[in-house]
């Protein structure tokens, strides 16, 4: 077979699809090099070079287009092609972040020395200062959690489930308790001590990340918030991202029924109420049969399940219950507390002014002691108006859905 030049194995190892990614991230048409936009929370965005250093893999993640059975084409870039590549780009401006991550070929330690050497060359040789996110391999030893934590400016560890018995069933190689959640702990531990030190790189640090597979094991989004809620809690993890399964064709679960994409969604609104808004997993609405109901989002499924508490008078309503009704975030529960220091809130038009969501803020409000609406808006209809509990044709990808999380 002839070989592959550097520019087709870059094209293998970057292929991706839209919707390959966490919300707030899309594919730059038309670029052979895996080049992402990337949205900031509120506004502003970057674009991250998002790419496999190989797609070779000695792991049976049975979810995965490159498990070690895969029908695909297999290349690998060397720690100077990987440096070179992404200078490239960078200098072009085509590029203002790297996410390096890989395929575990043999032994994850030795696949973690050539991802770390890339990074060395990016920080030492080509004096590269913004951010690079490192996915760390099942097998990295402790030793290279520290190396990589003095090198980038994210570390992710992707858990993909939330007990053993859930991860041995997406793959039998990968150990939970002995090497996965260990390693991310070991990783935010690192992180925030530096923190608290004031120990700063050249480079921003930006905290660890993890990932789940959702839906491919029978776990619940119970189990799943509770190992994040702990994590976050602890300080050791930044944020969750969930990706809901999709079977590909050619793997071991091509046949296994498909997770509703809404119900990635639900994870993420939840994992923002644990993080942003004080809500604890216990306060969360869950079915009975462990996860979150997919007919409203989190914050008004709690909102219907709590009637006591509502509706809260506008003009007297602590931030930390304002925050609580649906329509209302951080910052305009902090407008609305300020502004009402210095006038009074008169009606609809006031609210809107200070950016409340009144359709969806109405029914829990009141002012004046009137109530704003009389009923709680119609259900969220819009989130199945694109098939997104359809029953979806195997997906196919030449790189795995969870790749670039």
């Amino acid at each position: 077979m002839r070989a592959m030049d550097l520019r087709t194995r870059v094209t293998v190892l970057s292929e991706s699809h839209d919707q390959d990614g966490p919300p707030g991230t899309r594919m730059l048409p038309g670029d052979p090099v895996g080049i992402t936009r990337v949205r900031y929370p509120g506004h502003g965005s970057t674009r991250l070079m998002r790419i496999m250093q190989t797609n070779a893999c000695s792991l049976s993640c049975g979810y995965c287009p490159t498990f070690c059975g895969g029908n695909v084409r297999r290349t690998y870039l060397a720690p100077e092609e990987v440096a070179r590549v992404f200078m490239d780009a960078h200098r072009k401006g085509l590029a203002d972040g790297l996410f390096l991550t890989s395929g575990v070929p043999g032994r994850g330690d030795r696949m973690t020395d050539r991802m770390l050497a890339a990074v060395e060359l990016l920080r030492r040789r080509e004096g590269f200062r913004g951010y690079v996110h490192l996915k760390l391999l099942p097998g990295a030893q402790a030793a290279q959690v520290e190396e990589a934590a003095r090198l980038v400016s994210r570390i992710s560890v992707n858990l993909e489930s939330a007990t053993d018995g859930y991860v041995r069933a997406l793959s039998r190689e990968k150990d939970l308790s002995g090497d996965l959640l260990p390693k991310l702990r070991q990783a935010g531990q690192l992180l925030l001590d530096r923190r608290r030190e004031q120990r700063p790189l050249p480079w921003a640090q930006a905290g660890t990340t993890t990932q789940f597979v959702v839906g491919a094991a029978g776990e619940r989004d119970q189990e799943i918030l509770g190992v994040v809620a702990r994590l976050e809690r602890e300080r050791l993890l930044h944020h969750a991202h969930f990706s809901a399964f999709q079977p590909v064709v050619g793997t071991p679960m091509e046949n296994a029924p498909p997770t509703p994409p809404v119900r990635e969604l639900r994870l993420y609104q939840a994992e923002h109420l644990l993080r942003q808004y004080g809500f604890g997993v216990d306060e969360l609405a869950f079915g009975a049969d462990g996860n979150l109901p997919l007919d409203h989002d989190p914050k008004t499924a709690w909102a219907l399940a709590h009637p006591e508490y509502f509706p809260l008078e506008v003009m007297q309503a602590p931030r930390e219950l304002l925050v609580r009704v649906p329509g209302i975030g951080p910052r305009t529960a902090d407008t609305l507390v300020g502004n009402r220091r210095r006038t009074i809130l008169r009606n609809v038009a006031d609210l809107q002014r200070l950016g409340v969501d009144v359709a969806r803020a109405g029914f829990y409000l009141a002012l004046r002691g009137r109530r704003i609406a009389t009923a709680p808006a119609a259900h969220q209809l819009r989130l199945f108006a694109h098939g997104q509990h359809m029953v979806q044709a195997p997906f196919r990808t030449p790189v795995p859905p969870c790749a670039y999380r």
